[in-house]
């Protein structure tokens, strides 16, 4: 029986897994084919890519400063300081803007070096037995562990481990906010000197020019944009079968950047119902020593990729 059965693979998920790791025996699991939670990477082919989640990594705090340090060090990651451009002219102090030299989640691959994982593998229940956790799968195969840790959204949360909370937790009052992403490239469309754009604008909120990251050459254009919060929450559970929402995306994208819709060879779109939660909440991460049950995740504290990876670490010093 191993140790720790780890729920979602993710910055959280991923980050956690690394630091137990070095104690004890872990598997990993997530719903998704690959890892990486918010921060996934879509191929769209040979090495030309969208990053459709997390767009950059921007450290605030010393010790996630000394992090992102260490992977850039080792080549895990590389600045993105080219021509960033905000129309919402917000007044902000210039950060350095870090990604992943292949894709956004280098840096949870990173993490799960040499950890046993399983995707493409969703959990329909857990049940705490006295002594283990038993986990089963969607295809109804069960797996015991000695602790869990759970790290999907709070919703989800609820919904999977309601009965094994507390009420502290269960009151808590966090406001999930839903992102819709679509992904486009373009053929012979001229390159635009722009590294992303930030837009003010109702619908469209944010577009990244994947070519300008620099992992590959290609003639193809290939565009990340994201729909603003107020369009995701109109859309989000619409989205997977209104195709006019991505079209209307688009169509707004074309009209603010000149691009033309007759070289788009490629489109798609993807959402996250529980995204990210803005507020902060008294906690960083649980820990219920008597039923090894831990829970992590940004939505303790704040919407970033540096949340998530403070909570894991603030979860991996309880248990320790």
């Amino acid at each position: 029986m191993l140790d720790f059965c780890i729920i979602g693979s993710g910055i959280a998920g991923s980050t956690i897994a690394n630091l137990l790791s070095k104690k004890y025996s872990v598997h990993v699991f997530d719903k998704a084919r690959g890892p990486g939670g918010r921060s996934s990477n879509k191929r769209f082919k040979h090495n030309l890519s969208f990053d459709h989640g997390v767009q950059y990594i921007s450290p605030k705090s010393k010790l996630f400063t000394k992090y992102i340090n260490k992977l850039f060090r080792k080549k895990k990651l590389k600045n993105w300081d080219d021509n960033h451009l905000d129309f919402t002219f917000e007044k902000k102090s210039f950060s350095s803007k870090y990604i992943g030299r292949r894709a956004n989640n280098d840096l949870v691959k990173y993490n799960l070096k040499n950890i046993k994982q399983s995707f493409a593998s969703p959990i329909e229940r857990i049940n705490f037995k006295k002594y283990f956790w038993e986990i089963t799968l969607k295809n109804k195969s069960k797996h015991q562990f000695k602790s869990l840790i759970i790290t999907c959204p709070f919703p989800q949360l609820k919904k999977l481990a309601k009965q094994y909370l507390d009420e502290k937790i269960l009151k808590l009052k966090v406001q999930m906010q839903p992102n819709i992403t679509v992904m486009i490239a373009f053929k012979n469309q001229k390159n635009l000197p722009i590294s992303s754009i930030k837009f003010n604008d109702d619908i469209l909120a944010w577009a990244a020019n994947e070519n300008s990251k620099k992992r590959f050459k290609s003639n193809i254009n290939l565009w990340t944009i994201q729909a603003s919060l107020k369009w995701s929450k109109k859309t989000i559970n619409k989205y997977k079968t209104d195709k006019s929402i991505m079209n209307q995306l688009i169509s707004r994208f074309i009209k603010l950047t000149g691009f033309k819709k007759d070289k788009i060879i490629f489109k798609k779109i993807h959402g996250w119902k529980y995204s990210y939660n803005y507020e902060k909440t008294p906690y960083l991460s649980i820990w219920y020593k008597k039923i090894n049950l831990g829970v992590c995740g940004d939505w303790f504290n704040g919407p970033k990729v540096e949340n998530a990876w403070l909570s894991a670490n603030d979860l991996a010093r309880k248990i320790k």
